[in-house]
């Protein structure tokens, strides 16, 4: 038998109190005596009483939902930045909702999903864009961050790392450490992080007279990326040395030299990351990487999209954080 519901007016009448002091003492920025606000709780709790967000939400128009986009969950690096970002959110009274944007599918359906649900804000958490599409976006007027991306177009707020810098600091490191044959192993081809990375090393390895041994793409995921360490290492002049644009394909490269191909890692071939994901620092892969400020991106990130939530910041801004160089076991030693 189905019971019946719990609803503000049986609060109401519990507590001794008006409908309307109910729905005040459930807000934390409403005016309502501490008094009151007790005795409702109080009474909630002995009923079994939750407020009805949704139903709060068509009243006060705040859906107090943030919406967050993401193509993958498989790099742990972004399973870092969900959580904090949620912690964050949830902290100040908002909620997230997930989106996933997978390869191939059409951006403009997502955006359209999104909208429909009215969230206040859209966190973009590693989606590629075009400059079209930005402005598209913001024309609708949701407000938008996109983290570790970036896209050239003004009227949208983006915070990301320094990725030409840390690929130029790998590119430094491999050359100082005697390697001759650096190869590439990118993500996903047409990303910003991709390219600044792959353009960082390259600026690195001309300034020494080097030019790339070569390229492959593994699309930032683990599978792809052992089918690229693969068709590398099938060539007669083998890399010395791979700089993958993350750390899920600079260990999946790893396991595939040392388990599949015999090679020894650093000794025959050295690895350099991106991201400093907690795998990263394992014993058994001691990557040597670039670290991303996680904590300071999504400071950055949800302050800025909570000022434009509430009108308090207007104009957009783009913010650049410097990545941290973590030296561990997967490179030979060198002096940079």
């Amino acid at each position: 038998m189905k019971t019946k519901s719990v609803t503000s007016r049986d609060v109401a009448q519990l507590a001794g109190v008006s409908q309307s002091a109910v729905s005040r003492s459930f807000s934390s920025n409403a005016s309502v005596s501490a008094k009151t606000r007790k005795r409702v709780l109080e009474a909630a709790r002995q009923l079994g009483y939750r407020p009805n967000t949704i139903a709060r939400s068509l009243i006060t128009r705040s859906s107090k939902t943030i919406a967050v986009v993401i193509y993958s969950l498989e790099n742990p690096f972004y399973s870092s930045v969900l959580e904090r970002a949620s912690k964050f959110f949830q902290a100040r009274g908002y909620h997230l909702q997930l989106f996933v944007a997978p390869l191939g599918k059409a951006f403009d359906e997502v955006i359209d999903d999104i909208l429909r649900s009215q969230v206040e804000g859209v966190l973009m958490l590693a989606i590629s864009i075009t400059r079209a599409q930005a402005g598209e976006i913001a024309a609708v007027g949701v407000p938008v961050v996109i983290i570790n991306r970036t896209v050239d177009y003004e009227g949208i707020s983006q915070v990301s790392c320094d990725n030409h810098q840390g690929g130029y600091w790998a590119g430094q490191l491999l050359a100082a450490s005697g390697h001759q044959r650096i190869a590439f192993l990118g993500g996903l081809i047409g990303s910003s992080t991709n390219e600044q990375r792959q353009a960082g090393l390259l600026s690195a390895l001309a300034e020494r007279g080097m030019t790339c041994h070569g390229v492959d793409v593994g699309n930032y995921r683990y599978e792809d990326a052992r089918f690229a360490t693969r068709r590398m290492f099938s060539t007669r002049r083998v890399p010395d040395a791979i700089f993958a644009a993350n750390d899920l394909m600079a260990i999946a490269a790893m396991e595939t030299l040392r388990h599949e191909l015999g090679l020894r890692v650093p000794q025959d071939v050295s690895i350099v990351g991106f991201d400093d994901i907690p795998m990263a620092a394992w014993p058994s892969h001691s990557l040597t990487t670039l670290q991303q400020p996680i904590e300071l991106m999504i400071v950055k990130a949800t302050e800025l999209l909570l000022n434009q939530i509430n009108q308090t910041e207007s104009s957009p801004d783009h913010i650049k954080l410097p990545v941290t160089p973590m030296l561990r076991n997967s490179t030979r030693s060198a002096s940079i």
